[in-house]
């Protein structure tokens, strides 16, 4: 039986660089899709066709800690889904509903660990990025899926992000002006880190 492959997922093709067309030995590439609904459904797709031995996720996130730049790599070291109707108490989850999914991955990477805010959509207000920057350092919305699929299909799984903007108003067309640059230098450190050899 051939040894499993490693899976390499991003949300959409520019954060995936050539590694989508021409994908490292052992290494098998996709894209999720946007969202978290999307991305957890794709998820669990591609792990019952595929059978991966650990599931990496790169992409690109908003800076809710101000202390994170334009470019910062970070490790993802759990997922939360969350949303400001939930925080200002305008609606509430049930107990029993999973939020927070940690990454079971191990991969030994010189990134600072974060927590990851996984909001329905992007927060668009400095105040709204104030509320969920308490609980977080960065905000993206694939993460809580990708995890929750593999934690139901007991697959390790991580992910390391580069910021691409700041969580505001100008979100946005920062993270238009940034995201191309970011995707390719978080690639390339993960290649000079040897991680697809």
């Amino acid at each position: 039986m051939p040894d499993r492959p490693s899976l390499l997922l991003a949300a959409f093709p520019p954060e995936l660089g050539d590694l989508l067309a021409a994908p490292p030995a052992g290494w098998r590439v996709a894209c999720t899709g946007v969202g978290a609904i999307t991305a957890a459904v794709t998820t669990a797709r591609l792990l019952g066709e595929l059978a991966p031995s650990r599931v990496l996720f790169v992409g690109t996130c908003g800076a809710l800690d101000e202390r994170l730049a334009v470019g910062d790599k970070i490790w993802a070291s759990d997922a939360l889904a969350i949303s400001l109707d939930v925080l200002d108490g305008r609606s509430y989850r049930p107990e029993v509903e999973c939020i927070r999914w940690p990454a079971t991955l191990s991969l030994h990477l010189p990134f600072q660990a974060h927590s990851v805010a996984v909001p329905p959509g992007v927060t668009r207000t400095v105040e709204g990025a104030r509320r969920l920057g308490t609980l977080t350092a960065v905000e993206h919305l694939e993460l809580t899926g990708v995890y929750a699929a593999c934690a139901a299909a007991g697959v390790p799984c991580g992910a390391v992000l580069g910021v691409a903007n700041r969580v505001g108003p100008e979100a946005h067309r920062e993270w238009l002006t940034n995201h191309e640059v970011v995707s390719h230098g978080l690639l390339a450190a993960l290649r000079e880190l040897g991680l697809f050899d």
